[in-house]
């Protein structure tokens, strides 16, 4: 299925029906707090499956995943998905491989984020973007609440960061 910008992949507490593979495109992965904010907390790329906490069993979505530009995704029932976990051994590879990257993905944010300044985690957002983005600059994607957030800085610094540039 082809998303464009803007267009819901899943909602906050949806059931679970389907998993969701990621052909190409981006999208962001917010959530809902109890107090009202909204917190822009992960970035769907493509290669990855998803929802990453139900690839072994099923729960309710943590977060809705807006996309970012045009995407392709394919949409798996998730009956089929479960049953070939069950009956196919090879599968928990094909799992732990899908975690295992992601793993790897949060280790480089971290990374990121604990590097000296905010312009430098700037500048390394805008580079790992910049490799799935096809040439769309990240302002283009995110608004600068949400790089804020990404980078664990105010906007205001975002905004002032931006203008420096």
């Amino acid at each position: 299925m082809i998303l464009h910008k803007g267009e819901i992949l899943f909602h906050q507490g949806d059931s679970g029906e389907y998993l969701y593979h990621i052909k190409s495109g981006l999208f962001k992965v917010t959530r809902l707090h109890e107090n009202g904010n909204i917190v822009l907390f992960n970035i769907l790329y493509p290669g990855e499956t998803v929802p990453h906490h139900s690839l072994i069993t099923p729960k309710e979505t943590h977060g809705t995943a807006v996309a970012l530009m045009r995407s392709e995704v394919e949409r798996i029932p998730a009956e089929e998905w479960y049953r070939e976990v069950r009956e196919n051994p090879e599968k928990a590879l094909e799992i732990a491989l899908l975690l295992q990257e992601k793993v790897r993905f949060m280790q480089k944010r971290l990374d990121h984020l604990t590097v000296g300044t905010p312009a430098e985690r700037l500048e390394l957002l805008s580079e790992w973007l910049g490799d799935y983005s096809h040439g769309v600059h990240f302002t283009d994607l995110l608004t600068q609440e949400e790089i804020g957030q990404l980078i664990g800085v105010r906007r205001e610094t975002i905004n002032r960061l931006l203008r420096g540039r």
